[in-house]
């Protein structure tokens, strides 16, 4: 099974090395990885081509948003499944990958995700946020319980049938794509209970300044879907209640 892995980047040469390392020190031997740099302006892609002999693709150009390079990564993507990293995080062991295959095919699921840490910034030691991501039903979903994104890995030809990330989005297209893998399609998911993924505290979607963008990107797209827009935002914001509390244990 190859895994087809995507990251993509715009000016964060002080992390995608660390981003780039993670995958490259995976222990599982047919990953393809992918790096998409939105025609960065800082040194990111001089980091980035440090490593060109051991990425498959990289690619470097102008685009409208992180969802568009992303979907760009999607297309150029071969592997069987196919799963993102983005510049500011890092895969929890160089064992990951493997475990996500291993699951893949015990399970022979559509869908794998996990959970995840959110870390300090500075601190990658320091967690924040404890993200377990607990059982999946589709009704957990219409409450508005996600899995958290960077820990989804799914078959490629899901993404065929259902569609790639809407771009019109900018900070809630990962949850739209949830609401319509998870949700509106019928896949078979499972849950893998380990940790996927360490997150760096501080990308769009944990910046105050973009919060209100967030917020109204989430009722537009709960609406999208026919939920009842603003309690579904609410019941998504209480799931995260317990991420915090845990952290602090």
């Amino acid at each position: 099974m190859k895994v087809s892995i995507i990251t993509s980047c715009f000016n964060r040469e002080a992390t995608i090395a660390q981003a780039i390392e993670s995958v490259l020190s995976q222990d599982y031997p047919d990953i393809e990885y992918i790096v998409v740099d939105g025609a960065s302006t800082d040194r990111s892609l001089a980091v980035i081509e440090r490593y060109a002999d051991k990425i498959a693709k990289i690619i470097s150009e102008p685009d409208k948003g992180m969802y568009e390079g992303i979907n760009k990564g999607i297309r150029a993507a071969t592997g069987d499944v196919i799963g993102l990293l983005h510049s500011d995080d890092f895969l929890y062991s160089t064992h990951t990958v493997s475990r996500i295959v291993e699951e893949f095919e015990r399970t022979n699921a559509d869908f794998v995700y996990g959970n995840g840490l959110y870390v300090d910034f500075n601190d990658t030691g320091k967690v924040i946020r404890n993200w377990i991501g607990g059982s999946y039903s589709k009704w957990k979903v219409h409450c508005g319980w996600l899995p958290l994104h960077p820990t989804c890995y799914i078959r490629r030809e899901c993404f065929e049938k259902y569609g790639l990330y809407d771009e019109s989005y900018k900070i809630a297209a990962d949850s739209d794509f949830l609401v319509r893998y998870l949700y509106e399609a019928n896949l078979k998911v499972a849950y893998l209970n380990e940790y996927i993924v360490k997150m760096r505290m501080g990308g769009l979607s944990t910046d105050s300044k973009r919060r209100k963008q967030m917020w109204n990107e989430d009722i537009r797209m709960y609406k999208s879907h026919g939920f009842a827009a603003l309690p579904t935002k609410l019941m998504k914001m209480a799931w995260k209640v317990p991420q915090f509390i845990s952290a602090k244990l």
